[in-house]
């Protein structure tokens, strides 16, 4: 009897962990159509700039100081998605695939925001001068 309590004590714990569902960072994400892979979307920059945007990918790298930029990832093209006006953050150790709502842009760096990056990124790797940016309003990380 005390083994059937104790499996069902813990199926109840775990089971909303295996559960889980994406969690979200900032605004909600639009519910309606598909996320455009990252790939796709800086192929073809000049229809998927300028205006808000999903875009799917997988993150890889968050920002170590504040979190409040993550890199994501998609067919080898990445972009820098910039968490709104340090509106929110997202926890340092994130990783996986995630869907980004927001501006999508092609971004030029000047020497001190290159170096600045690179710092808390936690790397004295240099950073590319110019690079992909998305502006978002809202991040979506698979559970």
């Amino acid at each position: 009897m005390r083994l059937i309590t104790l499996l069902l004590c813990l199926s109840a714990f775990t089971a909303p962990a295996l559960a889980a569902g994406p969690v979200a960072y900032g605004a909600a994400i639009d519910p309606a159509g598909a996320a455009t892979p990252l790939g796709a979307a800086t192929a073809d920059i000049e229809a998927h700039a300028g205006i808000s945007r999903k875009f799917s990918g997988r993150i890889t790298d968050v920002c170590q100081k504040k979190g409040c930029w993550v890199m994501l990832e998609d067919q080898g093209e990445v972009a820098r998605v910039m968490l709104g006006d340090h509106d929110f953050a997202i926890p340092a150790e994130v990783r996986g695939r995630a869907v980004v709502q927001g501006v999508l842009s092609r971004h030029e760096l000047d020497e001190h925001a290159a170096t600045h990056l690179a710092e808390d990124a936690g790397s004295n790797a240099p950073v590319d001068r110019f690079e992909y940016r998305i502006v978002a309003t809202g991040v979506e990380v698979a559970g």
